[in-house]
């Protein structure tokens, strides 16, 4: 039984399956009979129609959906492919965009967006609870349009006039209006769709006349006794009266002072002054009516309101001054000047009985003063006299503002702790006046600008002098005193222009005539700026430990204190020469370098080849009397070291080579004589050594000479070089 029951459910399914996948929705069609365009109260129909290509053989369910802006407004499930939804009559709320849906299991297929345009609005109808009212009394008043629906706004009009507007979700709706004028009145409604507020207002409803009648009944009187003649002090009796009292409020009065309240006929009572004159008002009030009465009441001054006033007006502490308080008598019928008191107040407070108050100036008579005139029982009080004693100027106090530097512009201040304003300041120098300001405000400052001074002393002609029309005419400064800055002259940098040895010590000097302390010196070296040195006093000092060659150069320093000129000594150029160690090293260097070349030229002249050397004579000399003009040949060879220690103090080693040929006609050929001759060295000229050779060959005759010169070495070094020569020589003649 089960396994058919699970048969049969897998069936149904299996069919159900295939009939919803055995069908398609082809066209959804929505239309709009008769047409899109219509009037109001038109017989209006929505079609919509589903085609649908199927292979089942039995009927398909349509679900059908009708939207009115995307919002459903109907829904039919049915086997029909056509459904119709009527909207008659057809109102403008019925105008909208609308669309339907078709739903077979699970497909769906809307249909194109349709617009409906419904023209015309019904005419409203207005109606009211009464048409005849009192002044003052409410309308309740309907206004609908019952064919009409949604949401509407409702106008109320007024002899034309818009009184109210009432918004409502029907088509009805109840109001209260009120009525404030005295004549007929006539009342029309209208309304607009909220929803669709392009269909505009709809036509006027029907007019309503309303009567309006006047409430007279309630109409006050207003009396006041005595009516003439009133003066400052009289009784004067007010009454507010009305006929019909029923339900209404009776008020009294003057301005906006209420003087009095009550629900019927009242008296009030009050004893008059002159700013008790003006418009007394008397008014009913009965719901939103009003009804009123107003009468003018004139009082006539009894005695003029006291003036307080004060001699002299302005007054300085320590100078007497008076205060007296006046008023005029206005009915002389009623009193006398005699009759009028006099009370004076400070700050409220009673101080003096009386016309006139005589006391001296101080800080403790400052302040609000007023008097009190009394008569009949009518007091009147003066305005208030503000009191306050100048203060004579104080000694003032002369300051600078800024920095005080000898030949530059500054400023000063001058200023009273004490003083009322306005005080004017006048700039004095040895006396002289110079500038002068006058300060208004508290916030102001006496401020002068001064061109230079030309020394510190200077400083001390400066005064200035203060005053505010005071007691004391004016007052005087004392001296200005201030630190004055003296800028530093051109500084000079010792030593100048000197040549040191290499590893010593170098102090550099700056020194300035004039400056206040501290000063900043700087030094250079060629451009390049050293460390600086602030110190208190005229000069400075720059220790160069271990001085090197590479420090050598020019120099030169700056001097500045503050935030004055900063000025520039002349440049020092400063040699620094070699060390005695290397001096010497050097000079044994060139020694050693002289003997090399001496061995060079002696082997060489040795192994030079000379085929008549058997003809010639040899001659070795020293230092001849005088040079052969004749010698074909003479060959010098010079060594100096120089010492040059002008600029860097380098000493250089500089050697020249003459070689110069003399060719001489007047040596004939057969000139055979070979002299030696060795000379000692001459104590005249210990430093040269001559070393000469003159051979004459008879072909051609050539003379050759060597001539060596060697600062420094000792004689008995250059005798026995001179006979080492000699024995080469020698030597190089025996085989000959």
């Amino acid at each position: 039984m089960s396994a058919c029951l699970l048969w049969l459910g897998l069936s149904a399914l299996w069919q159900a399956a295939n009939t919803q996948a055995a069908f398609t929705i082809d066209q959804v069609t929505l239309t709009v009979l008769p047409g899109n365009n219509v009037a109001s109260g038109t017989n209006l129909s929505l079609r919509c129609e589903a085609k649908v290509s199927h292979s089942l053989p039995q009927p398909l369910t349509y679900s059908f959906s009708f939207l009115q802006d995307d919002q459903v407004m109907y829904s039919k499930n049915t086997s029909v492919s056509v459904v119709e939804r009527s909207l008659s009559p057809a109102r403008v709320f019925n105008s909208g965009r609308y669309q339907c849906t078709v739903r077979i299991y699970d497909k769906i297929k809307p249909s194109t967006s349709q617009t409906l345009r419904v023209t015309g609005l019904q005419v409203p109808t207005l109606k009211v609870k009464s048409d005849i009212i009192s002044e003052g009394e409410d309308i309740s008043a309907t206004c609908s349009a019952p064919e009409e629906t949604g949401g509407l706004n409702f106008y109320f009009y007024e002899d034309n006039q818009e009184v109210k507007r009432v918004s409502s979700k029907s088509n009805s709706v109840t109001t209260t209006l009120t009525m404030q004028k005295l004549i007929d009145v006539y009342l029309h409604c209208v309304y607009i769709y909220l929803m669709h507020p392009d269909a505009g207002f709809s036509n006027k409803s029907n007019t309503v006349k309303v009567i309006v009648q006047d409430l007279d009944a309630i109409r006050p009187k207003i009396s006041i006794f005595p009516n003439t003649n009133v003066v400052e002090g009289d009784r004067v009796l007010i009454t507010c009266q009305v006929r019909d009292s029923s339900d209404l409020e009776l008020f009294l009065t003057k301005g906006n002072t209420l003087l009095n309240q009550s629900k019927s006929t009242f008296t009030y009572s009050l004893t008059v002054r002159a700013e008790d004159s003006g418009d007394y008002v008397c008014k009913a009030e009965k719901g939103s009516v009003q009804k009123k009465t107003v009468y003018e009441l004139n009082v006539s001054e009894l005695f003029s309101k006291p003036i307080l006033r004060m001699n002299p007006d302005q007054v300085f502490e320590g100078e007497r001054f008076t205060l007296s308080c006046r008023s005029d008598v206005r009915s002389p019928e009623k009193i006398k000047k005699e009759d009028i008191k006099y009370t004076l107040l400070k700050e409220g407070r009673h101080i003096f009985s009386g016309a006139d108050y005589f006391v001296t100036a101080s800080l403790a008579t400052n302040g609000k003063y007023s008097c009190v005139a009394v008569a009949k029982g009518v007091n009147k009080t003066s305005q208030q006299l503000h009191l306050k004693a100048k203060v004579p100027v104080s000694g003032p106090v002369i300051r600078v503002v800024d920095m005080v530097i000898v030949g530059r512009p500054f400023k000063v201040s001058c200023e009273s702790e004490n003083g009322t304003l306005p005080i004017i300041y006048t700039l004095l120098k040895a006396r002289m006046s110079m500038a002068e300001k006058r300060v208004d405000e508290a916030a102001d400052k006496a401020l002068f600008s001064i061109d230079s001074i030309s020394s510190p002393e200077e400083i001390y002609s400066f005064t200035c002098q203060a005053q505010n029309q005071g007691p004391s005419i004016s007052r005087t400064s004392q001296p200005l005193t201030a630190e004055v800055i003296v800028p530093v002259s051109k500084p000079v940098l010792e030593p100048q222009d000197i040549t040191v040895t290499e590893g010593s010590d170098l102090t550099l000097t700056c020194r300035v005539q004039k400056g206040t302390y501290p000063i900043i010196f700087t030094w250079y070296h060629n451009r390049l700026p050293l460390p600086s040195q602030k110190v208190r006093s005229l000069e400075g000092q720059y220790i160069i430990k271990t001085i090197e060659r590479d420090q050598r150069g020019d120099y030169y320093c700056e001097a500045s204190n503050y935030n004055t000129e900063i000025k520039r000594s002349y440049p020092a150029r400063i040699g620094v020469s070699l060390a005695v160690w290397k001096k010497a090293l050097i000079g044994v260097f060139c020694i050693l370098l002289l003997v090399a070349i001496v061995i060079v030229l002696t082997v060489f002249l040795k192994k030079m080849p000379n085929p008549r050397r058997k003809k010639q004579e040899n001659e070795l000399s020293v230092k001849p009397s005088r040079p052969k003009s004749g010698d074909p040949m003479r060959v010098s060879l010079t060594l100096d070291i120089e010492d040059n220690t002008i600029l860097n103090g380098t000493p250089c080693v500089m050697g020249r080579n003459v070689w110069s040929e003399n060719v001489s006609g007047s040596d004939s050929d057969d000139h055979t004589d070979v002299d030696y001759e060795l000379v000692h060295p001459q104590e005249v000229d210990p430093s040269k050594v001559l070393l000469k050779k003159s051979t004459e060959p008879e072909d051609s005759g050539q003379n050759t000479e060597v001539q060596m010169s060697t600062p420094g070495v000792s004689e008995q070094a250059e005798g026995q070089a001179a006979l080492e020569y000699a024995q080469l020589n020698n030597s190089e003649q025996e085989p000959a």
